[in-house]
């Protein structure tokens, strides 16, 4: 019979120890496991009584209640927070338009066009209305998903993207994958092999890996793997729809080239927090007990040292979505930091406010899937 409890102990005749709080007895009859009996507390029957008496716990129902309505305030609070983000997120994206020199119309029409054909147009966009004015009405349009229409195209902005945003998000999924491939494992040897040559190897890595910029690169990785072996293509898309080999072909380099930033920030956050993980007094605790130093590290250690990685994660998972710019430049990759420079080159506006307004939103619902996340791997949040 085993009580898990809080004991005090206090000197006395018979040196017995006084028991409080909550305990759980857990019983094993003729090495048949019996049900959990949780018990409400322990009272002292006297000097005399050699056993305790025990006051069972009759609250055997309602324990999800709490803990639902505990990660629904969390994230609902989390949610509220998101508005205003949204609101100056549209704030910005909205002077963009006055703050890139030139003039939209001039970029319709050009220069030369008469001035009854350029009043007429700016009068058609809403450019000779007040700024509020113009603020106000973007922004109903931008809440029913009415994004305008490309200067250059003549299409919606929405069909472009949508056109475009599959590549950038097969492209950055992939390369989050590779970092989380070689991060993790990296950082957990570095801190079991402390200052070993495995150690400094993967600290080396790392900082390459965060120190290097992502052109050079991936200019390294086309001139290795494509043009000197030529294993590899060096630009160009394939959709994973027409043809899966083909398209990973092609999807190996640009995602290589992000993940390697990515994996070595993870890797030195995994590396530092599971160091500070295993100097706590539980570690100590569960190696006296005889638990195997993986079990030990995997299922104790290691959890507890997952939300500052996931907190990393989820921000170079964020700077991925805006770093795929320069990298679908270099490996001609068809998504939506290619389409806005060309926005930018050519003086789409509307093509440029809806990437960034993309974006943008896109790096609000990764946060919220990272607090949602804090839940699962913190039980203090849920019971909070």
């Amino acid at each position: 019979m085993e009580i898990v409890a809080r004991t005090l102990a206090e000197p006395g005749a018979l040196g017995y120890a006084r028991l409080a709080g909550r305990a759980r007895l857990r019983c094993d009859l003729a090495r048949k496991r019996q049900p959990v009996v949780h018990v409400e507390r322990i009272v002292d029957t006297g000097v005399d009584a050699r056993l305790p008496r025990l006051v069972p716990h009759r609250e055997d129902t309602g324990i999800l209640a709490p803990v639902t309505a505990g990660v629904a305030t969390y994230l609902g609070g989390r949610l509220l927070g998101v508005i205003p983000m949204l609101f100056l997120m549209s704030l910005v994206v909205f002077a963009i338009v006055y703050l890139i020199p030139g003039d939209p119309v001039d970029a319709m029409l050009g220069q030369d066009a008469e001035r009854s054909a350029r009043e007429a147009l700016r009068r058609e966009l809403g450019l000779d209305q007040p700024l509020w004015r113009q603020y106000v009405g973007w922004l109903g349009r931008v809440a029913q998903g009415d994004l305008g229409r490309s200067i250059r195209a003549q299409q919606p902005v929405r069909t472009l993207i949508a056109e475009k945003l599959p590549a950038t998000l097969l492209l950055t999924t992939t390369a989050a994958v590779i970092a989380l491939l070689i991060a993790f494992p990296a950082g957990v040897i570095a801190a079991v092999k402390r200052n070993t040559v495995v150690d400094l190897l993967a600290m080396v890595g790392a900082l390459l890996g965060v120190s290097i910029p992502s052109f050079w690169s991936g200019i390294m990785l086309i001139m290795i793997f494509a043009l000197t072996l030529g294993w590899l293509p060096a630009i160009g898309y394939v959709r994973i729809t027409t043809d899966p080999v083909g398209a990973l072909r092609y999807l190996i380099l640009p995602a290589l080239t992000l993940g390697s930033v990515m994996a070595g920030s993870v890797t030195r956050q995994v590396r530092a927090q599971l160091l500070q993980e295993l100097g706590r007094d539980y570690v100590r605790t569960a190696r006296s007990k005889g638990l195997r130093e993986a079990g030990v590290i995997v299922r104790h250690a290691l959890r507890n040292s997952l939300i500052p990685a996931v907190t990393v994660l989820g921000v170079q998972f964020s700077v991925l979505l805006g770093g795929a710019v320069i990298t679908e430049q270099i490996f001609a990759w068809p998504g939506v930091g290619q389409l806005a420079v060309n926005a930018i080159v050519n003086r789409d506006y509307p093509v440029l406010q809806g990437v960034i307004l993309t974006v943008a939103l896109l790096v609000t619902l990764v946060n919220l899937a990272v607090d949602a996340l804090y839940v699962v791997l913190d039980p203090r949040l849920r019971l909070s």
